[in-house]
């Protein structure tokens, strides 16, 4: 097998000399100032590196090495870096540490401590590693694909969790793009249907004179071209589960011979005379209110009634709050494996472009911002340029204190949490209070 690459950092000549003679189990990369480091890291995208502070032009300071490490974690934050260190430089070392660094290893060197310290360097990424693949790959868990802090939408997931091994019919609501097709492959999933089939149908996608062929099917000489009987949507999802999305814009006669199945559970093929019974859970989708359309005439009022035996209302992403961000670096994470860029991060004004946008495609929208944005970007930085997102009008706040008070430490700890990735250490630096302070106000606030 190759060796794994080792980035060593070092202007010492002696030293350098010293380190490969030490380290040759790897394949040793060195550099002797910032930017051949730079060089060689943007090149070969080392698992980890050591690097001592004192780098020229100040070989006797830590500013250039501090500087070199916020560029390094920049490039390439998975790559874990060991700080060598004298004796004298434990302030220097802990800035270091605070600013990202992975360890610390003190002069003068150990070769065998300092060759355990790597090993486990190289152990930990290559664990986060395999982390990141199973979760990216870990859509055969039935809910995997929602991605969620929210109250709200975590609440939706508990009741999809309840009714799914009932057989009555769901109904969801939602706006276009939030996720109602993932749900309903959820309740899926997690039925006692879960091996037989799950077929969609879109009853907007469809012109009406062929939605009616669609859904129940037809015989041989029905109409002009029906050559061969052909069973329906709804037959061939017999056992299983049928969704039907936008049902609120199907046509009224249509309503009616819906209803008829959903009452009787069996259909009649276009052309056809015989019942065929049908044994399939019934879940329907829309992004229109039904109520308002059955008090218009469009929508019929019994068949309303008969869907919504359960209803589960999805909120849209502009209301999730700390959503946002979180879906934004499942994103990244995902494309970046998927198009093959190394492991990215979001600048400042890129996190506020994202949190203030108001989504109005929903997840759809984030999905394919986040997906150009990493096409496009250059480097391993995603500019709020990169996304091309306008900043969103600033909505009215409440005047009570302490509702907006609350209203606001709830927000702004949402937001730390995701932008850490859920480390709380990392949080409570962000929001410059102390580790047991935090977990008090997540207490108080039901964050868990």
């Amino acid at each position: 097998m190759p060796k794994r690459k080792l980035l060593v950092i070092e202007d010492d000549t002696g030293l350098q000399k010293q380190l490969r003679w030490s380290l040759d189990a790897y394949d040793v990369l060195l550099a002797g100032d910032r930017e051949a480091a730079l060089t060689l890291l943007r090149r070969h995208q080392p698992a980890v590196a050591t690097m001592d502070l004192g780098l020229p032009p100040d070989a006797d300071g830590a500013s250039e090495g501090l500087l070199l490490l916020q560029q390094m974690l920049a490039t390439a934050p998975e790559t874990k870096v060991i700080v060598l260190s004298g004796n004298r430089d434990r302030g220097n070392v802990l800035k270091a540490i605070g600013l990202g660094a992975y360890d610390f290893h003190q002069k003068p060197l150990d070769a065998d401590l300092l060759r355990l310290v790597i090993e486990r360097a190289f152990f930990l990424h290559g664990v986060q590693q395999d982390n990141r693949r199973m979760l990216q790959t870990a859509a055969d868990s039935p809910l995997a694909g929602i991605i969620s802090r929210d109250p709200g939408m975590l609440r939706v997931c508990r009741n999809v969790e309840k009714v799914a091994s009932s057989s009555a019919t769901v109904l969801l609501l939602g706006a276009s793009g939030s996720g109602k097709e993932l749900i309903a492959r959820g309740l899926h999933h997690l039925s006692a249907r879960h091996d037989r089939r799950f077929v969609a149908i879109n009853c907007a996608a469809i012109p009406e004179h062929l939605l009616e062929s669609e859904l129940f099917g037809h015989e041989k000489g029905a109409f002009t071209g029906a050559m061969r009987q052909t069973p329906g949507k709804i037959e061939l999802a017999q056992g299983g589960t049928f969704f039907l999305d936008e049902i609120g814009d199907m046509a009224m006669a249509l309503q009616a011979k819906l209803l008829r199945f959903l009452q009787q559970r069996v259909i009649e093929r276009v052309g056809g005379r015989s019942e065929i019974p049908v044994d399939v859970r019934i879940v329907c989708a829309t992004h229109r209110n039904l109520k308002s359309l059955v008090d218009e005439g469009a929508f019929r009022e019994d068949l309303f009634y008969r869907l919504s035996e359960i209803v589960l209302v999805i909120p849209p992403l502009r209301e999730r709050v700390g959503d946002a961000v979180l879906l934004a670096q499942h994103f990244r994470n995902r494309f970046c494996a998927s198009e093959g860029r190394s492991p990215m991060h979001f600048s400042a004004d890129a996190l506020a472009a994202i949190e203030s946008h108001p989504w109005p495609g929903n997840v759809r929208e984030m999905e394919n911002c986040i997906r150009r944005a990493v096409i496009m970007a250059e480097g391993t930085q995603i500019t709020a340029a990169d996304l091309g997102l306008a900043e969103a009008a600033p909505g009215e706040e409440s005047i009570d204190l302490r509702t907006a008070r609350d209203a606001a430490e709830y927000k702004v700890m949402v937001k730390a949490l995701g932008r850490s990735g859920g480390n709380i250490a990392k949080a409570a630096e962000m929001l410059g209070i102390s580790r047991p302070t935090l977990y008090d106000l997540m207490a108080h606030h039901g964050i868990k």
